[in-house]
């Protein structure tokens, strides 16, 4: 068996593992896919971005059956990349030495920018894309890159992500109005030439909603890659979701696993794709994994 490379990604919500194994020299397989629900931010937001130690507990017991997974494959280097919790924690230190002294994986924490360029990699390289706007919703932030000619000409990071607003609004019972005055008030940040009629959906929530549009409109399965639509058509779509209560959410036609930040990651959606003025979506199964996986291959 060829050489593999392991792709770890530990974000505010998820931790993944993806096996890839090279066939040429951009051509590759996946061997091995898994997923944990760690939730490694959970309460962090609250605590001046610490991280908590049930949430670091559970990040450690995944990764440790991630390395434990690697093992039973000819894998050569595994690259692990932690994103928005890991890299807001005055604490990280302590979590990453553990994890490299007990496991022997050196973490890197990436900044949102290389997050958003990590995405925008893989899309450009999966999808006809030679313009748009990819947008990644996290657990804690929002990457975003704007694509021009096939190219990779700027990127940015939001700090509004699902787990974020969660914890900082929908578990305090603060209203929606207050929730969008904050994403509002964080997409100012955003630079003005972050203009696009096509957005591309990376990650999570992007990929739900697609799902669930596909279900209400289609009788027949149609794969969620490459799938498009129109933004205004949808737009009631979106704001029963970000406006229903928890219980109500199975009528969307959403994966269960989504329902307890899927409202948080609609008004988010619903407020970039407005900010950025698209107007279409194109939705992308491939994201920071196989952006780092390309990314770090090239460097070889």
């Amino acid at each position: 068996m060829s050489p593999c490379i392991a792709v770890i990604d530990i974000g505010s919500n998820s931790a993944r593992l993806v096996v890839y194994q090279t066939s040429s020299q951009y051509g590759f397989q996946i061997l091995c896919e898994r997923k944990s629900k760690v939730r490694i931010g959970e309460g962090a937001y609250q605590a001046n971005g610490y991280l908590q130690p049930l949430g670091m507990n559970r990040a450690y017991l995944a990764l440790y059956e991630f390395v434990s997974t690697t093992k039973k494959y000819p894998v050569s280097k595994v690259i692990t990349i932690a994103t928005s919790a890991l890299r807001d924690a005055p604490n990280a230190e302590i979590f990453t030495s553990k994890i490299e002294k007990e496991l022997n994986l050196k973490i890197e924490i990436i900044d949102g920018k290389k997050e958003a360029l990590f995405g925008a990699i893989a899309v450009i390289n999966f999808l006809p894309i030679k313009e748009g706007i990819t947008i990644d919703i996290g657990g804690g932030s929002s990457d975003i890159a704007l694509i021009k000619d096939s190219k990779v000409v700027d990127t940015f990071s939001l700090n509004i992500g699902t787990v974020r607003l969660k914890e900082l609004f929908f578990d305090n019972n603060k209203s929606i109005q207050e929730t969008k005055e904050f994403i509002n008030n964080t997409l100012k940040r955003l630079p003005s030439h972050f203009k696009s009629k096509q957005a591309i959906g990376i990650g999570g929530t992007a990929r739900a909603l697609s799902n669930g549009i596909i279900k209400n409109l289609y009788s027949e399965k149609k794969e969620v890659h490459g799938f498009s639509y129109n933004i205004q058509q949808e737009q009631e779509y979106f704001s029963k979701i970000a406006y229903a209560n928890i219980k109500e959410l199975s009528q969307f036609s959403l994966p269960k696993g989504r329902f307890d930040t899927i409202r948080e990651g609609t008004l988010i959606w619903q407020s970039i794709l407005k900010y950025i003025e698209a107007v279409e979506v194109i939705t992308s199964t491939v994201g920071i994994r196989e952006g780092a996986f390309l990314f770090y291959k090239e460097r070889e």
